[in-house]
Parts: structure tokens; sequence; C-alpha cells
């Protein structure tokens, strides 16, 4: 007896040796064939334009192709589930948004994919900021008038979204719930169907991405009062942040990132993240994110993993208190 259980201890052992070593020439070698970023959005949009900037200069770094692969549909779920079930070796990565990581975890608890368990964290590549759009007729110049504007005029104020769930909905329901001021949401079908409304009065206010307020500030139908992240856009310096207007350590950014599936070797991830580091540095695409109002970001895996996690419950608590729905 005592025989057999040290021979199955030494065949455990054997094998813990054969895949310790697999997995060191196996990174080693990598990537020795096409890499695989699956978007969670269709193509031509703001988040696919900016994965293919990724996998541009990423190709360039590896040596290896890099292709984007489109799986929109679910919240997020379709592309999620096919990194998250893709074999753990690198070479099929997740186009990871604030959207698949942080606020569809706080509005479907429920959801059979896991973010923190399902997929490991590579490293964090973009921060999205938005603006605070007023239409002209709203009596204040800046953060601190709106708000004491609603606040002597409860509910009179309203502010449109691209929809109830949206990343616009949410960051309207954290500014009302940071300012303590009572607005009304109004959702809309995306936000370029609420741009005319907002342009024309129908609504007072809207936080936008910077691409498609930005041509509508300087026209002057519309009025930039803060941009909604924790520090200035490069590509709007000129506006100041919603902290720096009034209200203290407000930060309402979206962010991409890229995870890999769960079990995927670390050393295959810091080549990874190494990669998005270089990136991050490189001054033509640092010119190319300008152009699309986003900011370039980078983290280890540990930082990503414990941004995400502070995210999902700072808009766990965001969706609880506003009492938000989706159908």
């Amino acid at each position: 007896m005592k025989r057999k259980f040290i021979k199955t201890i030494a065949s455990l052992a054997m094998t813990a040796a054969v895949f310790s070593t697999a997995t060191s020439v196996s990174a080693q070698t990598f990537p020795d064939k096409p890499i695989r970023i699956v978007v969670p959005f269709a193509a031509g949009g703001s988040s696919d334009l900016l994965a293919r900037s990724v996998a541009r200069f990423m190709s360039d770094g590896l040596k290896v192709p890099v292709i984007v692969d489109n799986r929109p549909g679910a919240g997020g779920v379709i592309a999620m589930d096919a990194v998250a079930h893709a074999a753990p070796d690198g070479y099929t990565v997740l186009f990871a948004t604030n959207g698949t990581h942080s606020i569809g975890p706080a509005l479907y608890p429920a959801r059979k994919i896991d973010p923190l368990k399902d997929l490991a964290p590579i490293g964090l590549l973009h921060t999205l900021p938005n603006i605070l759009l007023v239409n002209p007729g709203v009596p204040a110049k800046n953060v601190s008038e709106l708000i004491a504007y609603a606040k002597a005029n409860p509910g009179k104020l309203n502010f449109a979204s691209a929809g109830n769930g949206s990343a616009s909905h949410l960051f309207g329901e954290l500014f009302k719930i940071s300012a303590g001021i009572d607005i009304v949401h109004v959702p809309y079908k995306g936000g370029g169907a609420a741009m005319p409304d907002l342009m024309a009065g129908q609504v007072s206010m809207m936080l936008e991405t910077i691409p498609n307020a930005i041509p509508h500030v300087r026209s002057g139908k519309l009025n930039a009062l803060a941009v909604t992240s924790g520090k200035r856009s490069s590509a709007a310096p000129e506006i100041p942040t919603v902290a720096e207007s009034g209200i203290p350590g407000f930060d309402a950014s979206s962010w991409t990132g890229l995870s890999a599936p769960a079990g995927t070797p670390k050393a295959i991830i810091s080549i990874l993240n190494a990669e998005t580091v270089r990136i991050a540095r490189i001054p033509a695409y640092l010119d190319t994110l300008k152009t699309m109002g986003t900011d370039a970001t980078s983290s280890t895996p540990e930082a990503f993993d414990a941004y995400t996690r502070k995210d999902i419950a700072k808009w766990t608590a965001v969706v609880k208190k506003a009492n938000v729905r989706v159908e």
C-alpha cells in the first residue's frame, strides 16, 4: 500500500514537471502564430477602431499577425464566452471594456460569465471620458452653477442617455447622486438619437463621448461644462474635470483593456502585458488616440484586476441606489 502511494506521488510529480516544462517552452516561443483579439462590438464603432489600432502596433512589436474578431451581442457575453472557452495559450484575448467587466456585472449579476473568475487580466489600454454637455438655454456656465440651479429647481432639468443601462445613463446617475440633485433621466436609442433633441432644447443635458460632442461645442450649439474623467483629457485639455469643478473625487470614465482565458500561464500574460506598456508610449499611437478623444494608459495585470473589482463595486452601488432596471 505504501509502495503504491509512493508511486502515485511520483507520477503526480512527473506530470507536474512535464506540465511546467511544456509551459516554459510555450512561453519561450510565444508568439509563433497569429493572435486574435475578440471585440464585443460590431465593426466600425469606436471600440472596434481602438482595437484595430492596438492590433496594428501589437503586430509590429510581436512580429506576428494580430487579427480583430468582432463578436457583438448579448451585452458582450458572446465575446466573453468565446474567449473564456478558448485555449489558455495567449493566442485568443478579449478587448475588455467597462461594459463587459464592470457595468455588465452590476446590471446582470447572474449572467453566466464572470470576468473575475473566467478571464485573466492582462492590462489596461485606454480611458475614454465623456463631456457634460448642456443646452445653451440652461442658465449654467460651470458645474457649480448647474448644481445650484438644479437644487433650486428640483425635477426641472433632465438628462439624455444612449439608453437604459448604457454608460451615459450610469454616468448621469452617478453625477446626480454625487451632486445631490433631482434630475430626470430620458433614455434614447443611442447617443446619436439624443443629440438633436439636446441641441433643440428638448432635453437639458447629456454626458456624451468627446468625438461626438466636440464639434457641437466648438460650433456653439452646446456648452461643455466638464469632462467626467479624473484628469483632463488630452483631446480637450481646455475643459475642466467634474472633480475640479465642484465634486471632488468624481470619475466616470469608460475604459478598455485586454483579458485572456483563465489559466493562461503568467509568463505569457507578462509578454502580452509588456507589449501593452510599450504601445502606450508610441507617439504615432498616441496621435491616433487623440483624434478619437481617447487617452492611452497601461497597468500591471494585478492593477487591472484591482481596478476592475473597484469599478464593479462602484457601479453596483450606483445601480442599486438609482434603482436602474434593464430589460
